[in-house]
């Protein structure tokens, strides 16, 4: 029983940012065009959620993707999304705010 609840609560490994920033990860927000202009990640490309499958062609199947938005809702959805389309190596980056700071 106590290795079950070890499992289950068994945490990822963190996720290091800089060293996929360093291997060329793609950086895709995927919020509205006008929140994007509001403010992003410097080198981020603005695919909105609700165009992930009209624009596949437009991202990288070659490199790590990291997906961010607002607050990690829609970044999430983007992962799911892109990992079902076959694009292997996805991190949720959550909000880009943060997602910012961890990348430098």
């Amino acid at each position: 029983m106590l290795n079950f609840l070890k499992n289950l609560f068994k945490s990822k490994p963190a996720v290091n940012y800089s060293e996929l920033k360093q291997r060329g990860a793609f950086i895709m927000d995927v919020r509205t065009p006008g929140e994007f202009s509001g403010g992003h990640i410097k080198g981020s490309v603005n695919i909105p959620l609700n165009e992930i499958n009209s624009k596949l062609s437009k991202i990288p199947k070659g490199k790590p993707i990291v997906t961010c938005c607002a607050s990690g809702m829609r970044s999430a959805s983007a992962r799911s999304i892109l990992k079902s389309k076959g694009f292997e190596e996805v991190y949720n980056g959550g909000p880009w705010s943060v997602l910012n700071h961890k990348l430098n």
